[in-house]
């Protein structure tokens, strides 16, 4: 079955073949599991949430189109579930900037295998950020790392206020769909 398209197990799963499901749970279940974790810095409630997750995932295969990739609309519906836990339970969100920071977190803070994780991600977070449009990448390097506010940026740059705020929001769009398309899971 490792061998089917995402389409062809997911046409199974809707004919009610659980092994189909089963087969899609482990092609994604790293990816889910290690977006949620580097959300919510806990490997139980990670496990908890990628569950959840999947529940979803069953429940709404029916409305999944075609036109779209599987990875974006697991990716959307596991973005969706980590926003509601947040909701529900208040907690800080992780900033761009702190997000290299975040994955330290996560390992052994020591050993080589967390350095070498931590360089690696920060390697593949900047190539992404430097893959970005100008228009969106120089507002986004000025607001999260140069910790410029959206005024200074407009004056800098020479464009009205509402304009800089619609390219970061933009541009951070941009940079979540690209982190999630990129990568393969930590």
């Amino acid at each position: 079955m490792t061998k089917l398209t995402d389409i062809e197990i997911i046409e199974m799963c809707k004919n009610g073949n659980d092994a189909a499901f089963t087969e899609l749970i482990n092609r994604y279940k790293n990816l889910v599991y290690s977006v949620i974790l580097r959300m919510t810095n806990d490997g139980e409630e990670a496990n908890d949430l990628a569950q959840e997750v999947f529940i979803k995932v069953y429940k709404n295969l029916n409305s999944y189109s075609a036109e779209f990739k599987f990875s974006t609309w697991i990716m959307s519906i596991t973005s969706n579930h980590i926003i509601d836990f947040r909701r529900k339970r208040k907690l800080e969100t992780v900033s761009l900037e702190n997000m290299g920071h975040e994955i330290a977190n996560i390992a052994d803070k020591d050993t080589p295998e967390a350095i070498l994780l931590r360089k690696e991600e920060a390697k593949r977070i900047h190539k992404i950020i430097e893959n970005l449009p100008a228009i969106y990448k120089v507002p986004i390097v000025m607001y999260h790392i140069k910790d410029m506010s959206y005024q200074e940026i407009a004056n800098k740059i020479g464009e009205p206020l509402s304009k800089v705020k619609n390219r970061i929001f933009r541009g951070r769009k941009m940079l979540k769909t690209m982190y999630v398309d990129d990568g393969s899971p930590l």
